[in-house]
């Protein structure tokens, strides 16, 4: 098939330093006559700065592997913006074979440069799972593991495919075995493109070979073409590479045949000595961050690196490989063909669910930290309570006993679900990544990690809950404590659902905490125990927030069903001997009794819905918003560049 696309999108990055222009430049790549242009424009502070535009022709076909190497960040990021856009501003349209078309699932895959991976998993589960996201529908359950096991071979991680991969608790797979990892998972699909970042980081040469060497022989078998980003290749693995495409500082030094550069480097005046690596040889002549080392050039003559790069680059723009690249990129403009998408279709949202609820019911079992811990502290905390309160009775006094049991339980065991938030980061982390990619949907992942952890919350309500609760001396039969452990669980998952909102706002973890402790401690405060709800200040305090916190329906929901049915003596003279639990709940608590209990339960429940529903919405929301709120901080002040009209001259120049 022959696949031609070509891109046009305007990037803008922030923070660039006050004191330094960079120039602009424009990038083309494409994949078997396939060509993706962008154009870059720099900033210096909120003013734009355009006084160069140099071209990079980055043009590469299929069934071969091309290296970008690179002395900026900034370029490796541009290498990669049809992948990752987070931090600059996009504008414009993919075109392939003359329609517009993403690279998305099945046309393309990224390789993040931080192995994102789920460390509780062994290699071979999280290959598989990751199988069974992406892989058609169409495929058999038996194909999909066999193409798993395939994969795992490619990468040479048969030895290593029962190792969990590791974390905190399990030392765990090497560096290097998380690299390969992280890439197996992205060529399960075979993508037409796949980008690659830094590839070979943590692997020693061996390893570093025998990947790049087996990703070369599954570029040609499959037809895929591959675009890396590497510091430091070595001479075997830079002899796999077809193309090399070398940046510096807006300026493009070289594009074209990897086996082409050292003569290229020579008839420029920077030829390579012999026995040093070429790749070393070439980052070394254009590296401008130790200027104090000046290069010597083939005269003798001693040069600065600026001068290097001004003297390739115009050495570059009068070469062959730039008049052959700009003659292609002519032709590809005028070819068109069928669109380019995978054969198949990716599973079916409830098979995505499914799979996304199995992995994370297993990561959910084997990470301590994310239930398990909780669970053993919750014991702890409701044996203390249970021993506090023992046996508390039915006096006066144990009114209020009664009420600060059931408020700490309501507010206090619930807070501390706020535990389980590190690990929900480290989920956000590995979906981000996979949605990066398009393995599945946000849908998808906020329903596989409710349902997921649904037996784990109710293991913890039930069992802490029945030795507080049957301890402290509550009413005895089974449908009250069933209500109490109801109310405690739906307050679980309420808290959880809002850390989740959290979590989609404030990814650090810490901060995430802090966050949530504190939307809890307003909550808690117009629960209706600290202060009474008639004695809250009416404006704000009572409308909206003891309406808006969870802790009223809770703690309502608790007095209702401990105090209905009650009595106790009181000591008052000339007065009832008795005081009934309606009274109390009415007078003492000052509860709403125009409903029942089971109301507020229904209202938690609501909001556990509710909460989530709120952040499917601010996942979904933020992949629209965030590009256009990025556009609309990092607008340049000037003109963009118009790509077609700068490929209009270049092909009147021809």
């Amino acid at each position: 098939m022959h696949v031609n696309l070509f891109c046009t999108i305007d990037i803008s990055y922030p923070g660039w330093p006050s004191l330094v222009r960079q120039p602009a430049f424009v990038i083309n790549y494409s994949i078997e006559r396939v060509v993706s242009q962008a154009s870059v424009q720099a900033r210096s502070d909120t003013r734009s700065v355009s006084r160069y535009l140099y071209f990079l022709f980055f043009v590469v076909r299929r069934r071969r592997i091309y290296s970008n190497s690179y002395e900026f960040l900034w370029y490796k990021q541009t290498m990669n913006t049809g992948r990752l856009g987070s931090g600059v501003n996009q504008k414009g349209d993919i075109l392939i074979n003359g329609r517009r078309q993403k690279l998305s699932y099945g046309t393309s895959a990224y390789v993040t440069q931080d192995d994102v991976l789920m460390t509780t998993l062994t290699v071979r589960e999280a290959v598989r799972y990751s199988a069974s996201l992406q892989l058609p529908s169409g495929m058999s359950a038996a194909a999909k593991r066999e193409r798993a096991e395939e994969t795992l071979r490619e990468m040479g991680l048969e030895g290593a495919a029962d190792t969990r991969i590791g974390g905190w608790m399990h030392k765990g797979i090497s560096g290097g075995q998380r690299r390969r990892v992280s890439i197996c998972m992205e060529i399960l699909t075979r993508p037409a493109l796949l980008f690659l970042d830094e590839p070979t980081s943590g692997l020693d040469s061996a390893a570093s070979f025998h990947v790049v060497s087996r990703i070369a022989r599954l570029a040609r078998r499959e037809g895929m073409t591959v675009v890396t980003a590497v510091h430091q290749p070595s001479t075997e693995v830079y002899g796999l590479f077809h193309g090399l495409c070398l940046l510096a500082y807006g300026k493009t030094v070289f594009f074209g045949p990897a086996a082409e550069t050292n003569q290229f480097f020579a008839l420029s005046g920077f030829p390579c000595p012999s026995l040093m690596n070429p790749s070393d040889h070439f980052l070394r002549t254009i590296n401008k961050d130790f200027d104090n080392d000046i290069e010597e050039g083939l005269h003798g003559k001693k040069t600065t690196t600026a001068e290097n790069i001004d003297a390739l680059a115009v050495s570059y723009k009068s070469s062959m490989h730039m008049d052959k690249v700009t003659r292609q990129i002519a032709n590809i403009r005028s070819t068109g063909g069928e669109v380019v998408k995978m054969e198949g279709q990716q599973p079916s949202f409830l098979m995505q669910s499914f799979v996304l609820t199995k992995r994370s019911f297993t990561n959910m079992y084997r990470d301590l930290g994310y239930y398990w811990l909780r669970f053993a502290i919750y014991i702890a905390l409701c044996l203390c309570c249970g021993t506090i309160f023992y046996d508390i009775g039915h006096n006066y006094g144990s009114i209020q006993a009664r009420g600060s049991m059931l408020m700490f339980v309501g507010a206090f065991l619930t807070f501390m679900a706020i535990g389980g938030f590190p690990s929900f980061v480290e989920d956000m982390k590995i979906f981000g990544r996979e949605r990066l990619n398009g393995h599945y949907g946000v849908s998808s992942f906020v329903i596989a990690n409710t349902v997921s952890a649904t037996p784990y919350l109710l293991l913890i309500s039930l069992v802490p809950g029945a030795i507080a609760y049957y301890l402290v001396g509550l009413q005895r039969s089974f449908d009250h404590f069933a209500y109490f452990a109801l109310v405690l669980f739906m307050t679980m998952m309420l808290v959880e659902g809002l850390m989740m909102i959290v979590a989609s706002a404030v990814p650090d973890f810490l901060m995430g905490i802090i966050t949530g402790a504190g939307i809890q401690g307003v909550m808690m405060l117009n629960g209706g125990f600290f202060r009474l709800p008639h004695d809250l200040p009416k404006p704000v305090w009572r409308y909206p927030m003891y309406y808006v916190a969870f802790h009223k329906y809770a703690n309502q929901g608790f007095y209702k069903n401990e105090f209905l049915g009650l009595t106790f003596p009181i000591n008052q003279a000339g007065g009832a001997a008795t005081i009934t639990g309606d009274q109390i709940l009415r007078d003492y608590w000052q509860v709403e009794m125009g409903y029942n209990k089971w109301v507020d339960l229904a209202v938690l429940f609501g909001m556990v819905i509710l909460y989530r529903v709120l952040f499917l919405a601010i996942m979904k929301l933020a992949e629209k918003v965030k590009p256009m709120v990025n556009g609309l901080r990092f607008r340049s002040t000037q003109p963009s560049v118009h790509i077609a009209d700068q490929g209009s001259k270049a092909n009147g120049a021809m």
